[in-house]
């Protein structure tokens, strides 16, 4: 059995389906009265369908696809049972969802000739940003990769400290200087140190600020830009960190990034304490950038890969 086989073993499974639990109470819950003693899908029950999607984030613009993708399903067969909706509902939400054309990160694996592979974080402050770092570089260690982290987030002293704490604990080295320092400086140092090493990854932090875009566009160009001195094709993967529990305010962060940079993966925290894990779905949906990891605990191993069929499965299983 590899790697990837046991990411999807049980107690991967159960993790997951504790992670989702909040989201499948509320939203089961409107599904099963909305089914409740019918006999086939009626424009009541696709009313309530409705309801229960958007209760659970999945966002107006989503949902109404999804809706109108039922309906014409439904329309070739006027008596189709309401036992086949889960079914048909699983199958559109999967269609819904981005597939990532190299699923090689997802197994904590590296692709070949990137070495260093160079990963850049992006979000704003207090989506789980530095902890995903954290459990990144664990996993990746844990699958045998020789990993570093640069400190690139510069403007708060607490987060260069969080990832300190986060270097020793997965026993990783790190790449940082004192508050106030240029971030682009800190990325430069990183790259040049990675391939020094022979670093298999490098994951670098960077500022959570929103309040200039222009700005941030400014700050995350000057990173890239000296990164490609050292490497001319990295950034490899820029991966947006969004927290599940802001819902609907996640879309208007990955917009404000998406249009900074070019956001290459999606990686949704915190997804274990909000009833609104649907925001998954909108994000993938509206944005069409493949999500990758998503977080439902604060262990290392609560950081998990996603899976479209495997994420959709849970979340219908009660």
């Amino acid at each position: 059995m590899g790697f990837f086989d046991r990411l999807f073993g049980t107690k991967e499974k159960e993790q997951l389906d504790k992670g989702l639990e909040k989201t499948k109470e509320g939203f089961f819950s409107k599904i099963t009265k909305a089914v409740a003693g019918k006999t086939h899908v009626d424009d009541e029950i696709l009313d309530q369908l409705e309801e229960a999607l958007i209760s659970a984030d999945v966002g107006v613009d989503t949902t109404l696809t999804l809706i109108e993708k039922i309906q014409k399903r439904v329309s070739k067969d006027k008596y189709l049972g309401t036992s086949s909706l889960n079914t048909i509902l699983q199958e559109e939400m999967q269609a819904l969802l981005v597939e990532d054309e190299d699923d090689t990160l997802r197994k904590f694996e590296l692709p070949e000739g990137k070495k260093p592979f160079v990963m850049l974080v992006v979000g704003v402050n207090g989506v789980g940003k530095t902890t995903t770092i954290g459990k990144l570089a664990t996993n990746f260690k844990a699958s045998g990769k020789k990993v570093m982290l640069g400190a690139a987030d510069t403007f708060r002293a607490a987060a260069v400290d969080q990832l300190t704490i986060w270097s020793e604990r997965a026993g990783v080295p790190i790449v940082k200087k004192e508050m106030g320092s240029d971030p682009a400086s800190v990325a430069f140092d990183a790259v040049n140190s990675a391939v020094a090493k022979d670093i298999d990854i490098l994951i670098i932090d960077t500022a959570g600020r929103l309040h200039n875009k222009a700005h941030l566009m400014e700050e995350l160009s000057k990173i890239q830009r000296v990164i490609q001195k050292v490497i001319p094709d990295a950034p490899h993967e820029i991966l947006l960190v969004l927290d599940g529990t802001t819902g609907q305010n996640a879309i208007e962060q990955a917009r404000h990034f998406s249009t900074a940079t070019n956001v290459s993966a999606l990686a949704v925290t915190k997804l274990d304490g909000t009833a609104k894990g649907g925001i998954v779905l909108a994000i993938a949906n509206q944005f069409k950038i493949p999500v990758k990891f998503i977080g439902v605990g604060e262990k290392a191993e609560d950081l998990i890969v996603f899976d479209k069929k495997v994420f959709v499965e849970r979340l219908f299983k009660l």
